[in-house]
């Protein structure tokens, strides 16, 4: 059996034992059960998890080259396995896996959240023993449910996740085998060389995204989401609109582009499509220093976390689009709806997400294997981390009482917002700079005589210099008298301000 996911992924350093992943040095039929029930259980709504049997831990990182399992034992330990199953009221059973790791054997279970929760496992498995609890898991711990938390289980009685439902109007035909051989190679997944010659069924059995009995199979919602040409056709309004408002939104022009299509590559594109046409970079030399200072108006990094979010939390019931908006000052990111009522206002304006819910399990799930976002609670500080690297604002975040939306508004960072402010004082003044005015602001170049700036420009009526050149400029504030005190004398000359001298700058680029 192979698994959509990448083995080495689960192997490597950077893993750690958390919600979703436990690793055990040896057989352990106890332990394993309970594992299994609490995954089972799916507390947080986060897809289930994987237990690799064989592969030791210390301080939750895995121990490699692996202690592995005898060889003889595998068959034994797998039928062990389904056996359990059946303990488990009501029955459950994972998906169990064997892999050879550096000439070792493990056995990877795949234990994905249940369809009839809440389920309850024997405490002990000693004969006679027939107290029955319900686990969860707490962190990287699998730990019996307590009071409070056999009441919230019990609220999950038989509530499945949107995106894990069957959906009942679509089945194998919807579902492209392209589009998911190419996710499978995406992410490594070892099912990707057998997908050519497997069975269609099979294969969508294996990734667990369709549900039924053979005559009548039907997909889930997650993969109509990932792996249908148009989900939008299913859930209307799956879709990101990136909206661009170059003078701010209560001018009369913008620029609007639709995202649409299976989520990863949506998502893929409207993050390309505002990297390329929003980020900006200025670099800032210094006299005293060779090193000169980099800043982005928005550190990409974060708009990439906060959209895969939005993409990742947003409800695919509410017919909203997930609405990204480029501001003069600002970029906002909209979805549908608001954060989980577990998260208090305090925490919000803290900056702490920590969620008791997570709305989407499966969407979350296969965005985790396409390294698009981690699920683990660290979006916010991954947002927070480049923020600060970069110098920005920190973000705001805006919903109301109701819950009903969720927006990140990213601040631009200050000295784009100096430079933009610039800009503007430019533009307000040069809808009042007439094409006179602008010949004399660009021949200035310091204190002149009335009939120096008339040779300059190359004019003989010293009247129609003084009423179409010189007095609207000085009534702009662009030109000043070097006497104003004596506007008669002979010694008067003339000069830019600064906001002459700004908009002479601008006018020169």
């Amino acid at each position: 059996m192979k698994l959509p996911i990448n083995i080495e992924n689960l192997l490597t350093s950077r893993s750690v034992e958390w919600e979703r992943l436990e690793f055990k040095a040896g057989w352990n039929p106890k332990a394993v059960l309970h594992t299994m029930c609490a995954f089972a259980n799916d507390f947080h709504n986060l897809g289930g998890g994987y237990i690799i049997i064989g592969v030791g831990e210390e301080n939750g990182r895995p121990v490699l080259p692996p202690t592995g399992l005898p060889a003889k034992q595998l068959d034994t330990i797998q039928k062990e396995i389904v056996e359990l199953g059946y303990r488990i009221v009501p029955y459950y059973h994972p998906i169990i896996a064997p892999f050879e790791v550096n000439g070792r054997h493990i056995l990877v279970l795949w234990a994905a959240g249940g369809q009839t929760r809440p389920y309850k496992a024997p405490v002990s498995l000693a004969k006679g023993k027939k107290e029955f609890a319900y686990y969860i898991r707490k962190g990287p711990v699998t730990a019996r449910a307590g009071h409070p938390d056999e009441i919230e289980l019990m609220s999950l009685a038989a509530t499945i996740p949107f995106d894990d439902r069957m959906n009942q109007s679509a089945d194998l035909n919807d579902l492209d085998l392209g589009l998911i051989r190419a996710y499978l190679k995406q992410i490594n997944s070892d099912l990707f060389q057998e997908s050519a010659g497997v069975d269609f069924d099979l294969l969508c059995r294996q990734m667990n995204i369709v549900d039924g009995p053979d005559e009548s199979i039907r997909s889930k919602n997650v993969a109509l989401m990932f792996f249908n040409d148009e989900p939008a056709h299913f859930f209307p309004q799956t879709q990101i609109d990136v909206v661009h408002f170059p003078e701010g939104p209560g001018a009369n022009s913008f620029v609007e582009k639709t995202f649409k299509g299976p989520l990863h590559i949506m998502l893929q594109d409207a993050l390309s499509h505002i990297h390329s046409i929003v980020i900006e970079e200025k670099i800032l030399k210094h006299p005293d220093r060779p090193e000169a200072d980099r800043f982005f108006n928005y550190p990409f990094p974060a708009i990439e976390e906060a959209l895969c979010n939005a993409v990742y939390h947003r409800s695919y019931q509410i017919r909203e689009p997930v609405e990204v908006r480029i501001l003069p000052d600002s970029l906002t990111i909209c979805s549908f709806p608001g954060p989980d009522r577990s998260i208090r206002d305090q925490d919000m304006r803290k900056f702490r997400f920590l969620s008791r819910r997570y709305r989407n399990r499966r969407v979350g799930e296969f965005l985790k294997e396409l390294e698009m976002t981690e699920g683990r609670g660290t979006g916010i500080p991954k947002i927070l981390r480049e923020i600060k690297k970069n110098g920005s604002p920190e973000p705001i975040f805006h919903t109301d009482d109701d819950r009903t939306f969720f927006l990140v508004e990213f601040p631009v960072h200050p000295v784009f917002a100096e430079t933009l402010k610039k800009r503007e004082v430019t533009m307000e003044v040069t809808m009042e700079v007439t094409m006179e005015v602008k010949r004399l602001l660009n021949v200035i170049t310091g204190d002149h005589s009335r009939k120096e700036l008339q040779e300059m420009l190359g004019l003989k009526n010293a009247d129609h210099f003084r009423k179409a050149y010189l007095l609207p400029a000085i009534n702009a504030g662009l030109v000043e008298m070097t006497r104003p005190d004596k506007p008669k004398s002979r010694l008067q000359k003339y000069r830019l301000t600064a906001r002459g001298l700004t908009v002479q700058k601008e006018d020169t680029k």
